[in-house]
């Protein structure tokens, strides 16, 4: 036999041509007959199973799932259906889906501990297709992949042109004192040469999506500013660090240069002119209010 006659071709998940060393898959199928090269032991083609195997994650219908990885489990094709499992689980279902793991699991049970044809394998195999097939499918990642690849061209081509591009990507140019300035604090060069610190961090690139921080995570974060000995806040600025942002308008700020009393520089002394410091009261109170008066 010549050198990479014992290969066979199979397909990438964007129909390419890929390699795979032909596995341990020989012997008889269910009807006694010597099986072909890539042939199930019910006579399919492993090709053909994989293949409605996702088709069978992505449309939810468990049974087909549990048959398609069971019977490729038991040719000899486990490295086949672990593979395409674990290619499912990026490409059609929900992000965030905690089946990720456990089809993991399933699989680390079926290869390492056992062997992945015999029956505990087996079960594993089963099992990781149901909780497939029971998960949430989508194509999301995989639509946002080409959208964006897509819209990538077209701004080059544009741009080549000395056009404006007639899509975008949702962030457009991405430039300060645009829709998306809280990004641009001092963990960026813009926002660095801006002097954006700590309090414009706290006040708007920290503040979190619209179900806000729950009441002891923001009772933690106004004390953590109270007590900062370099930075003082008034009321309005902890009242916004920990409020939620806006569901129609996530990006969408009350005051979007981040000005307010000046950080203290090393010494402890205001860096600004002027007016007294605001030590975050209406000033009625003599200051004699307790911490947790000022992180209610």
């Amino acid at each position: 036999m010549a050198d990479g006659d014992d290969r066979q071709a199979t397909f990438g998940s964007d129909g390419s041509l890929e390699t795979e060393t032909t596995p341990d898959a020989t012997g008889e199928n269910d009807f006694g007959e010597e099986k072909e090269a890539n042939e199930t032991d019910g006579g399919y083609s492993r090709y053909v199973v994989s293949s409605l195997l996702q088709k069978a994650v992505r449309r939810s219908d468990e049974e087909v799932a549990a048959w398609a990885a069971w019977e490729l489990a038991r040719s000899g094709y486990a490295w086949n259906l672990w593979d395409r499992l674990n290619l499912y689980v990026v490409e059609d279902l929900r992000a965030g889906d905690e089946v990720a793991l456990l089809i993991e699991r399933y699989e680390e049970l079926a290869t390492e501990r056992w062997e992945p044809a015999e029956w505990k394998g087996r079960l594993c195999a089963i099992h990781a297709a149901l909780a497939a097939a029971r998960a949430r499918s989508t194509r999301e990642a995989s639509n946002a992949d080409a959208y964006f690849s897509a819209v990538a061209e077209i701004r080059a081509e544009a741009r080549e042109r000395g056009e404006e591009p007639a899509h975008d990507f949702p962030v457009g140019d991405l430039e300060p004192d645009g829709k998306f300035d809280a990004v641009f604090d001092g963990h960026t060069g813009e926002g660095s040469k801006r002097g954006r610190g700590t309090r414009f961090f706290k006040t708007h690139g920290a503040r979190v999506g619209p179900e806000g921080e729950d009441e002891q995570s923001a009772r933690w974060q106004r004390l953590a500013m109270i007590l900062d000995e370099e930075t003082e806040y008034d009321a309005d600025e902890l009242d916004r660090a920990v409020e939620p942002v806006d569901p129609d308008d996530p990006w969408g700020e009350s005051e979007s240069d981040g000005e307010g009393p000046s950080e203290k520089d090393a010494t402890g002394t205001s860096a600004s002119d002027g007016d007294d410091e605001d030590t975050g009261d209406d000033g009625d109170d003599d200051g004699s209010g307790s911490l947790s008066d000022f992180a209610e």
